[in-house]
C-alpha cells in the first residue's frame, strides 16, 4: 500500500504544485475558470498556498504518516469545493478537478492503509 501511496501522492503533489503556481502567477486560462465560477481575485493567494501546503504535506506524508493523511484529506475537501463552484454557474466542465477529488481520496485511503 505505501509504494501505490508513493505513487498517487507525487502524481497528487505534482498537481497541486503546478496549480498552485499557475493560480499565483494568474495564468490566463485559471483566471478565466477562476472568473467563471466567480471566484474573487483576493482570493488566489489563498488558494494558491493551500495547494502549495496540500502538495508539500503529501510529500512530507511519506515520513509522517498523519500528515499525509490530513494533506490528502484538506486537499479532497479543497477540490470537492472546487467542484461545487463549477456545479454552482452550471459549469459542467469538471472531469479534472472530479480527477483530482479521487486522487485525494485514494492518496487518503492508500496512506491510511500503509500504516
Amino acid at each position: 500500500m505505501f509504494i501505490g501511496y508513493v505513487v498517487v501522492a507525487a502524481l497528487l503533489a505534482f498537481a497541486s504544485a503546478a496549480s498552485a503556481v499557475l493560480t499565483i502567477t494568474r495564468n490566463p486560462q485559471v483566471m478565466g475558470s477562476m472568473t467563471k465560477v466567480g471566484v474573487p481575485e483576493s482570493w488566489l493567494p489563498r488558494l494558491a498556498t493551500a495547494k502549495a501546503a496540500g502538495a508539500l504535506g503529501l510529500l512530507a506524508g511519506l515520513a509522517i504518516p498523519l500528515l499525509g493523511q490530513a494533506a490528502a484529506m484538506g486537499l479532497a475537501l479543497y477540490f470537492i469545493g472546487a467542484v461545487i463552484f463549477h456545479l454552482r454557474v452550471k459549469d459542467f466542465a469538471v472531469a479534472p478537478v472530479v480527477v483530482l477529488v479521487l486522487l485525494a481520496a485514494a492518496a487518503f485511503v492508500l496512506r491510511t492503509a500503509s500504516q
